[in-house]
């Protein structure tokens, strides 16, 4: 009986030797269908690990979505065209001077396969307005600092 080339990942040494490997197949540019299928395999089995093992608690929303980017060799250009808004838009949204509507969120999601929860956490916005006061991080929206 064959040995398995690749099984279901156990261990995080193992997730690490297949994310190598899937890398070193994608640079290859082979065209056989044998290399196909390995990448084919391995992407499943990597996505499973994935899914159940990486809650991205760690991340806010906005770290999390430019980790996406990056694993998905993504430029702010790209996610404009995925999600039908403005370049604007996205770069306050990168640089925390806008959070995420849910329609943004639910597009995220869809497009990085990745749950809602994972986008839908809170914090913190930075605003020009308040950037003088001394808590200006959770501050979301202008005050009024007049006296009554």
């Amino acid at each position: 009986m064959a040995t398995l080339k690749y099984k279901v990942i156990k261990t995080k040494k193992q997730y690490n030797s297949y994310c190598i490997e899937m890398v070193r197949l994608l640079e290859s540019r082979s065209k056989s269908k044998a290399a196909k299928e390995e990448i084919e395999l391995l992407s499943l089995l990597i996505e499973k690990w994935d899914t159940e093992h990486n809650t991205f608690e760690k991340l806010d929303p906005v770290e999390l979505l430019k980790s996406l980017m990056a694993v998905n060799n993504l430029k702010p250009k790209d996610i404009v065209d995925e999600l039908g808004i403005s370049k604007g838009l996205v770069s306050d949204i990168l640089n925390y001077k806008k959070g995420l509507s849910k329609e943004t969120i639910r597009k995220l999601a869809s497009y990085f396969k990745v749950s809602q929860e994972a986008f839908n956490r809170p914090y913190k916005i930075i605003s020009p307005l308040n950037s003088h006061l001394k808590n200006e991080g959770i501050m979301n929206t202008p005050k009024n600092l007049e006296a009554a």
